[in-house]
């Protein structure tokens, strides 16, 4: 399945009844929801039946869209599966009736069920509905898919996030993409490649072929465009590349290194870096004009900026403090305002999409550290220590972390972790060997 694929989905709501066998009167109960704040939250068990085939012909499909839902709820940490072998009831029509009694004796505190039709032209429809089970009482509305039978996958991403939404309220983040570096090869001789794959390390591609190396690749706010830094040249050139035709150019033709770029929040301007006679200061570029505006004017390193989520504001690192640290700026220009101010030296600074955290990277007594504060630089929080971590960057939620950990030794190498922004459920993420600096795309259109 190509990334530069727009699925074509028709999706309907429809209107789901309450459905009880029990006789019982329902009192007053608290509706299944979570709420994500800092502390320990206790999975929420779920009971996930087998997606019911509708026809003999749809039977795969609908067990692969049923394992995706499961493994993108189960892999926040807030939720949990209830193994098959515990239920006492089965689901056999998508209608009901259900027996709640049944499924509140084994603790399930949410029901999901699933039925996939074919509809005998390549496509399939997909619905799903979701139960509270002790109040008996559907919760939101269903949705009806009508898509791809090959577009499987994103259909389960999409009932994911459409669940995920339901129960804790927050935006959804499963039908996502990630760029990043695949890294091959002995240590001191490392091919780097562009690359690009599902949120859950499903279908990947590469987008170069590893002849120059690459850095931070950064998606546009529509998904369509990556930009990142290529050294083709033997020195460090931001270069855009179209997803859909594969092509890609320099972003600005400058007699200076140019790196460290990142689209701005509509996609028509892009904030870098560029070193002119020995001094890097951060600039930005209109794409259409390849117009450039210098925003800082120091003798100091200013690099890694990125914009706040309304574009009014823009944060970087810079060592004009000594050592390197964050700050933040209008956009457009004025004086700079420091807002790192713990032990240690901060770089990487990206403004979260909920505008509400800033990410970093710090180091400190010889570990490396992901973490977040808000953007007037209070509630410092620490997200992971390793020998190396680096390169944070957010899910389109706000809620969830993506860097890259670096193992040491002459065997060692770079992997992905994901975190949530309160520093619980680190998990690797999956790819086929080395992968460094990743950059989460928005929500898929």
């Amino acid at each position: 399945m190509k990334h530069n694929r727009t699925m074509v989905v028709a999706l309907a709501t429809f209107a789901i009844a309450s459905i009880s066998n029990s006789t019982h009167a329902q009192t007053s109960v608290e509706p299944l929801r979570i709420e994500i704040r800092q502390g320990v939250i206790t999975p929420v068990p779920l009971a996930i039946p087998a997606f019911i085939a509708e026809s003999p012909q749809v039977g795969e499909h609908a067990q692969n869209i049923r394992d995706v839902v499961v493994a993108d709820l189960t892999g926040t940490g807030l939720f949990r599966e209830l193994p098959k072998e515990a239920h006492i009831s089965t689901v056999d029509s998508f209608n009901g009736p259900f027996n709640f009694l049944n499924w509140k004796a084994i603790n399930a505190e949410g029901l999901i069920v699933g039925a996939v039709g074919d509809n005998g032209d390549g496509r399939v429809t997909v619905k799903y509905r979701l139960f509270d089970v002790f109040s008996e009482a559907a919760m939101g509305n269903g949705i009806q898919f009508i898509a791809d039978a090959d577009d499987w996958r994103r259909i389960g991403h999409k009932i994911a996030d459409s669940i995920y939404s339901e129960i804790t309220g927050e935006k959804p983040y499963f039908d996502t993409s990630v760029a990043f570096i695949s890294e091959s090869g002995p240590k001191s001789n490392r091919v780097k490649r562009l690359a690009i794959m599902d949120h859950d390390g499903a279908n990947l591609e590469y987008l170069t072929g590893g002849k120059e190396i690459v850095l931070a690749p950064r998606f546009s706010p529509d998904g369509g465009r990556l930009i990142y830094t290529s050294y083709e040249t033997g020195v460090p050139r931001v270069q855009v590349l179209d997803l859909k035709t594969r092509q890609h150019s320099a972003i600005i033709e400058s007699a200076g290194m140019t790196f460290a770029p990142r689209f701005s929040p509509d996609g028509s301007k892009v904030l870098m870096s560029i070193t002119l006679e020995g001094n890097t200061d951060i600039y930005e570029v209109e794409i259409s004009t390849r117009r450039a505006r210098r925003l800082t004017r120091s003798v100091a390193i200013d690099t890694a900026p990125s914009y706040s989520p309304d574009g009014k504001w823009i944060v970087f690192e810079s060592d004009r403090s000594l050592k390197p640290q964050i700050y933040v700026m209008r956009n457009g220009g004025g004086e700079p305002r420091r807002i790192s101010f713990g032990q240690g030296r901060y770089g990487t600074p990206v403004w979260s999409p909920s505008g509400d955290y800033i990410a970093f990277t710090k180091q400190n007594d010889g570990r490396f550290h992901v973490g977040v504060m808000r953007a007037d630089g209070s509630s410092e929080r620490i997200l992971s220590s390793s020998f190396l971590d680096e390169g944070p960057t957010w899910a389109p939620n706000g809620r969830v972390l993506m860097f890259f950990r670096e193992t040491p030794g002459s065997e060692g190498g770079p992997v992905m972790i994901s975190v949530d922004v309160y520093g619980r459920n680190l998990r690797r993420v999956p790819t086929p060997g080395f992968a460094s600096d990743p950059a989460w795309s928005p929500l898929r259109k």
